[in-house]
């Protein structure tokens, strides 16, 4: 039998109205709503997200297609002036906010990682969006050139990610990174853009643990040694201090060495760890793991639009790059809830497809086919 309602009314069920309303009152400003509402800009801008749509007017025409299945959305059509006007107007700080509790939603559900260790193990790095600076001349970043950058600390229990910020492209990785309170016990992995002796001190005091790789510059003295599993491509494990001059002031701690000759490429890495209890072979695969935060940065700039954008200004911007991190959750929920068995792209992909059509949505995920409705024996007897 066929679906009272479309897939994407579906999808927003998950999205309990009343809690959304709550955070909106929160966060407005200015003139109240005539006919508009922040629920019709988030549904339209989420359509947008989903169907791969490039520009307003592309966005408005999409919903004037399907404006007779807008009611099980809740949500009538935006003029595109009126779309483009709450983009500019209205404080994205309400998409940050919805991210928030759709993160703690997803994090009621979500897997653990594919280590045995009980640790929360995070992927922290950053990516740079590219902006015109002619277009968007608030984004400064270099003489000819606009960009905004987005700042993720990545849970490996579901490749959540967990810490989000965006700020300009000028601003350090390692200036957010600082900004981060990871629970106590977790392990971080970084990489060298995040090389900061006093900050891998202050990370100790807090009982948190990092996995980075080490400078070959760097000044430091063996004070004991490990054996090692040379069958498992490790070359050394010791425990060295600091002995430069600034950098033994700054992380006046021992810390541990790790040697680590990859058999597939054949390069030779160098790890630094303050984790003194997990074997030299799970250090270096938990920095091998810190690829799924590239993985994710790439994710969500094939599959969301968050590379052009339809409105100039930074709240624009921001807008719809928090929806696009929302959207991410949803489709992480649902998957995590559901426990299907696809990929994030698949799924994306069958809701890009079926986002207007009247189906169950969790038969459509699992490839059941369409249920037809018995034929009438009356109607049938006719011919």
């Amino acid at each position: 039998m066929s679906h009272d309602n479309t897939v994407m009314s579906q999808l927003l069920k998950m999205l309990p109205r009343h809690e959304f309303e709550r955070l909106a009152k929160d966060h407005h400003s200015g003139r109240s709503f005539r006919k508009a509402s922040r629920w019709s800009q988030l549904v339209t801008m989420m359509v947008a997200q989903l169907s791969g749509r490039s520009s307003l007017r592309d966005i408005v025409d999409n919903m004037g297609a399907q404006e007779h299945k807008l009611y099980h959305l809740g949500t009538t059509k935006l003029s595109k002036s009126t779309l483009s006007r709450i983009n500019d107007d209205k404080p994205y700080t309400l998409y940050e906010a919805l991210f928030g509790k759709l993160l703690a939603r997803c994090k009621g559900v979500v897997p653990g990682h594919d280590f045995r260790f009980k640790n929360p193990l995070y992927s922290l790095d950053a990516t740079t969006i590219d902006l015109c600076l002619s277009v968007f001349p608030w984004a400064e970043f270099r003489t000819t050139k606009g960009a905004v950058k987005l700042h993720v600390g990545l849970n490996h229990a579901g490749y959540l990610p967990e810490f989000v910020n965006v700020t300009d492209g000028k601003t350090h990785d390692m200036t957010e990174g600082r900004k981060i309170d990871f629970p106590k016990g977790s392990i971080v992995a970084v990489d060298k853009a995040y090389n900061d002796y006093e900050w891998y001190k202050q990370l100790s005091d807090k009982g948190i643990f990092f996995v980075t790789r080490l400078k070959s510059n760097a000044k430091y003295r063996v004070v004991d040694r490990n054996e090692v599993l040379k069958s498992k491509g490790l070359t050394s494990d010791q425990v060295i201090e600091f002995t430069g001059f600034q950098t033994s002031k700054k992380c006046p701690i021992k810390l541990r060495r790790i040697g680590y000759r990859d058999e597939e490429t054949g390069k030779h890495y160098v790890y630094l760890t303050n984790n003194f209890k997990l074997c030299a072979k799970t250090i270096a695969d938990i920095y091998k793991s810190r690829w799924q935060v590239e993985l994710f940065f790439k994710w969500i700039k094939q599959n969301l639009k968050i590379k052009s954008f339809v409105g100039t200004s930074k709240n624009a911007v921001l807008t719809q790059i928090w929806i696009a991190m929302c959207v991410y959750l949803l489709i992480a929920y649902l998957r995590f809830q559901s426990k299907l068995t696809k990929s994030m792209q698949q799924i994306i992909r069958l809701l890009q497809l079926n986002l207007f059509e009247k189906r169950d949505l969790l038969p459509l995920l699992r490839g059941e086919p369409i249920k037809q409705a018995p034929p009438d024996i009356y109607q049938a007897s006719l011919f």
